[in-house]
């Protein structure tokens, strides 16, 4: 039995090689001073447009390019955009645009925990992992792994970066992280522990699982609580997210007859489409690459919504999607 999702070479590629991206991207911003400064373009580009909104999209492939999932719950596929943009823009229209900011921001956030969680369910689950005290430890480590270095941002407001827009988080008490430090440090050594035993003979290794730890651990602690800087936080926090999701979709899409160069091709298409919107329409930051902007200030209750469907259907239907019963043999 194999403990790969994918399969051993493609688990190692997706997950160890997008961290070691990540790292090399860290080298390299330190080596030309991108680490104390803003983030250059062709970051934005690549990381952002290429790998997080691409990601994003490739959801489609999984639900609305496959016509037999939308004869399985055509209510959940087309109801969930419309519900997301009403909501959106109850929530604009009467709280006002930083409201929905911080509301999405957090929405996204959560999502990226999961993600996290979810990776390690589904090798637990390829695994035929115990259940459990090592259950119990596997989740508080991804857990932590993820909530304390979030908990160090809250507490050290502000910082050098944000998730979309500057003051989208909500400046907690320094206690918080303080109280989680402790208890992140504890179930990290307990985990590296109880995985080195078992690599020694005293248990069932679980390399694909081992990886996601590994990857979090070096990739939220870093770009988060180690470096105060836009650059890092960027290339640290998408890489490991959108690659191997993207990676999942195509490894499990139905319509094996589209080629990888393809299915990248259109998520890029997409995620250009989408951008080249949200910078006419409302953040007319990069013309050089999206064209003059459009004045639509006063239509901004019902746009942003809009164009923040998209990820907010991303967000719900990952819930849905991915099941532990699909990893299992």
């Amino acid at each position: 039995m194999s403990w790969a999702l994918f399969s051993p070479r493609l688990d190692v590629a997706v997950f160890l090689g997008s961290a070691l991206l990540s790292l090399l991207a860290l080298l390299w911003g330190h080596h030309r001073g991108y680490l104390d400064g803003q983030s250059p373009e062709w970051t934005w580009v690549v990381a952002v447009l290429c790998v997080d909104v691409a990601h994003v999209w490739s959801t489609c492939f999984r639900t609305y390019f496959d016509p037999e999932q939308l004869k399985r719950r055509p209510g959940l596929y087309f109801g969930t955009p419309w519900l997301a943009w009403l909501v959106g823009v109850l929530l604009y229209g009467a709280a006002g645009g930083a409201v929905f900011w911080r509301a999405l921001a957090y929405l996204a956030v959560w999502h990226f925990v999961r993600q996290q969680y979810g990776w390690v369910a589904l090798y637990r689950a390829k695994n035929r992992d115990p259940g459990g005290w090592q259950r119990w430890l596997d989740t508080c480590t991804i857990y932590l792994l993820t909530l304390y270095p979030l908990a160090y941002w809250h507490a050290h407001l502000p910082r050098k970066f944000w998730w979309f827009l500057a003051d989208d988080f909500a400046r907690a008490p320094a206690f918080l992280a303080d109280c989680l430090a402790p208890l992140y440090w504890l179930c990290l050594s307990a985990y590296s522990l109880r995985s080195l035993a078992s690599y020694a003979g005293h248990g069932k290794p679980s390399p694909g699982k081992d990886m996601v730890m590994l990857t979090t651990w070096f990739c939220w602690y870093v770009g988060i609580v180690v470096f105060n800087s836009d650059y890092a936080f960027t290339v640290t926090n998408v890489l490991i997210h959108g690659i191997p999701y993207m990676a999942l979709v195509y490894a499990r899409n139905r319509s094996r007859a589209t080629p990888w160069w393809a299915f990248l091709v259109s998520l890029w298409a997409l995620a250009y489409a989408e951008e080249l919107l949200w910078d006419r329409a409302v953040w007319h930051d990069r013309g050089w690459l999206f064209g003059l902007g459009w004045n639509l200030d006063s239509w901004h209750f019902l746009l942003v919504p809009l164009l923040a469907t998209p990820q907010i259907t991303h967000y719900v239907l990952d819930g849905f999607i991915w099941k532990r019963k699909h990893f299992t043999p």
